[in-house]
């Protein structure tokens, strides 16, 4: 009964994949301990490694919302390259070989089997937490904001992972009953984590956890710089996509040099224009000492096609790829004329020109100007978001919706007339307060539901055409269906554990 693997050719093969060793091995005896020291240590820091690179998985995963924005932090390195989604496969790869060994070895003690762990599992298991943690520690060093990101994706997924965690903790019942039943301290911990997962839901905030009936409307969707997953962004194009897919305002940013202002997010051309091509000397001007002349020889489209930034370029049929290969820089005119054809809302950044610039003290004045005299587009339609000379525009047009994108004091809200704040993502907890709160930028399925929950007023993305087709929020539950659900999961794994370890 000691040596059986002859007679157990998938516990053999199982033993062979995690030792590389095919031989017979000797079998433990109930409350035995399971390997010897190295071993120990071994199968200690494969549990470790499994923790820190579902963690590692898990945080990065749930930053997709923006990878996008971490992809163009490395823009300065001359060419464009997804280096997110590289990490998030690196990441799934460690994940996926950690989680396979650690199967192994469960199924393995649940067999009454030693360990014994092959040396080069053993340098894959150490590479695998070394990547894990200094890439996590770089990337919350560098990119702090998206553990905030992660705390919000508890308030959707926490329900889910509390089941999923009493489900294992369950399952390794068998195993620690079998091996561990006389090991004090193995079994306490084993229970204190358990105890623990009972009760995290006592802890659990979530809006999506509320009453039937008390859900608001969705969020209103603004096109971030268009709809930048179909048509390059801050083109005709793509304010003309995300009007299609159903956005119920545009957002961009403006520049201006010689009267005429243009649409540009970035301070130099280099990434959405051919400005290598055209002017070849002067790739590092800032945007706005450009006349519109020379901008208009540009252009702005075949980037997007190139780099597809989103991965959706091969998505468009041949038309749509030649117009969008053939796009030019869009003007603030241009942008305002559809906007009052299509009756959308627009908010946009205004950037201030640099010292020496002709516009420089007169930018906002100009600005104004195309919009109330050079535009059909109704002063009630524009979020105004720029800070500077906040005054004096409210007295030059006082249809405008003063927005700020500030978290200031109540008071100087109102002081400034104030109706919408325009916050970063994480700020979630302003419209959970009754404040009109539009939150940028928001693409990922399971954080606009969130924003709907929260009572979000309106969010900018760059997939309108993704989240219009959101019906409701993805997970919504009332509070005495959760507890019902809470408390069933909880008995249903006391009961098995129960009479697991009353069986050993």
């Amino acid at each position: 009964l000691l040596r059986r693997y002859e007679h157990q050719p998938f516990v053999s093969c199982l033993a062979g994949v995690y030792g590389c060793r095919w031989r017979r091995y000797e079998r433990s005896q109930p409350g035995d301990c399971c390997c010897n020291k190295l071993e120990g240590a071994s199968f200690t820091l494969l549990v470790a490694a499994f923790c820190l690179t579902l963690v590692f998985l898990y945080f990065w995963g749930q930053a997709k919302n923006d990878y996008n924005d971490f992809d163009f932090n490395f823009g300065n390195l001359g060419f464009w390259f997804p280096w997110s989604v590289v990490l998030l496969v690196v990441a799934a790869i460690f994940f996926t070989y950690v989680t396979v060994l650690m199967l192994l070895a469960v199924c393995l003690l649940s067999e009454g089997q030693k360990l014994y762990l092959h040396w080069g599992h053993k340098v894959g298991i150490l590479v695998s937490l070394t990547v894990s943690v200094i890439a996590t520690a770089v990337l919350s060093d560098l990119w702090s904001k998206e553990w905030r990101t992660l705390l919000l994706s508890f308030q959707v997924t926490a329900p889910f992972l509390h089941v999923g965690g009493v489900l294992l903790m369950t399952s390794l019942a068998w195993p620690v009953a079998l091996h561990f039943f006389r090991m004090k301290l193995i079994l306490v911990m084993y229970l204190t984590i358990l105890v623990s997962l009972y009760l995290v839901p006592l802890g659990l905030y979530s809006p999506c956890i509320k009453e039937e009936g008390t859900l608001g409307p969705a969020p209103a969707l603004i096109g971030h710089r268009g709809a930048p997953m179909l048509a390059p962004e801050n083109t005709l194009m793509s304010f003309e996509r995300a009007v299609e897919a159903g956005s119920d305002g545009l957002e961009t940013d403006v520049t201006i040099f010689d009267g005429v202002p243009f649409l540009m997010h970035d301070y130099t051309l280099r990434r959405t224009t051919n400005i290598h091509e055209v002017f070849p000397n002067r790739t590092n001007t800032p945007a706005a000492m450009f006349t519109w002349n020379e901008l208009e020889r540009l252009n702005a489209g075949d980037w997007f096609l190139s780099h597809n930034p989103f991965g959706t370029a091969g998505s468009l049929g041949a038309e749509d790829r030649q117009r969008a290969g053939n796009q030019s820089v869009c003007n603030l005119q241009t942008f305002l004329q559809l906007a009052a054809q299509t009756d959308k809302l627009v908010i946009f950044d205004l950037y201030r020109p640099p010292r020496g610039h002709p516009y420089r003290d007169t930018w906002i004045q100009r600005t104004l100007e195309v919009i109330q005299n050079e535009s059909s587009i109704q002063s009630s339609q524009v979020l105004w978001l720029p800070s500077d000379l906040r005054a004096l525009v409210q007295e030059l047009d006082p249809e405008f919706q003063q927005t700020s994108g500030s978290r200031l004091p109540l008071e100087e809200l109102q002081n400034n007339h104030i109706v919408k704040l325009n916050l970063d993502y994480t700020s979630m907890k302003y419209a959970a307060v009754n404040i009109t709160t539009n939150l940028y930028v928001i693409s990922q399925p399971w954080l606009y539901s969130l924003a709907w929950c929260a009572g979000v007023h309106s969010v900018t993305t760059n997939a309108p055409q993704l989240l219009s087709t959101i019906s409701s929020p993805l997970f919504i539950m009332s509070p005495d269906k959760y507890k019902l659900m809470w408390i069933l999961t909880d008995l249903m794994s006391f009961v098995l554990i129960l009479l697991v370890f009353f069986f050993h």
